[in-house]
């Protein structure tokens, strides 16, 4: 049966279209997930990242939302990491301290950490800096596990509190789809 040249190129617009709407493949630990097409794949700004993206900002937010990628050999420890990350936020004003929930998570074959912080971001210029920007109404969604070979594998999702809650879903099921 031949298939009409107008079909054939409907068929492949379509097929194309469906591969816009996945965006950039991330290998992480040897795992594999496409991210969402809305986030925008960026240089990562640090060695220590293995992927980085930029997340639309919610309307009425000022600024975009963050996602980072980390694989680190020896990378301390799954405590270490929490306490670390737990480290650049402050309680919002009036709050006593930090808003943070944990739950655990499966990332392909791996049990992970989902740590959910609210609260006072700290800027900073570099990640060791002293000197830091209180940014109030941040949230960040980190997720973490260690290999056997003790490899710490982490990301998280990081900005206002509204992009965060907004891309919230996507993230979860990006995380979900690391196999």
């Amino acid at each position: 049966m031949r298939v009409p040249l107008a079909v054939a190129g409907l068929a492949l617009a379509a097929a194309l279209s469906a591969a816009d709407d996945k965006g950039t493949v991330v290998e992480w630990a040897g795992l594999r997930s496409a991210a969402p097409a809305s986030w925008k794949e960026e240089t990562p700004s640090s060695k220590m990242r293995l992927a980085q993206f930029k997340v639309p900002k919610a309307d009425g937010d000022k600024d975009d939302a963050e996602v980072a990628v980390f694989v680190s050999p020896g990378g301390g420890g799954v405590d270490a990491n929490l306490k670390r990350q737990l480290a650049v936020f402050e309680p919002a004003k009036g709050a006593d301290k930090v808003e943070e929930k944990k739950d655990k998570v499966k990332v392909g074959p791996y049990e992970a950490t989902y740590q959910d912080l609210k609260g006072t971001f700290l800027k900073r210029p570099f990640p060791m800096s002293k000197d830091a920007t209180p940014v109030p109404g941040y949230r960040q969604l980190y997720v973490i596990f260690e290999t056997k070979d003790n490899t710490v594998g982490s990301l998280w999702l990081r900005g206002p509190e509204k992009t965060v809650e907004a891309n919230k879903k996507a993230f979860d099921e990006w995380v979900k789809n690391f196999k």
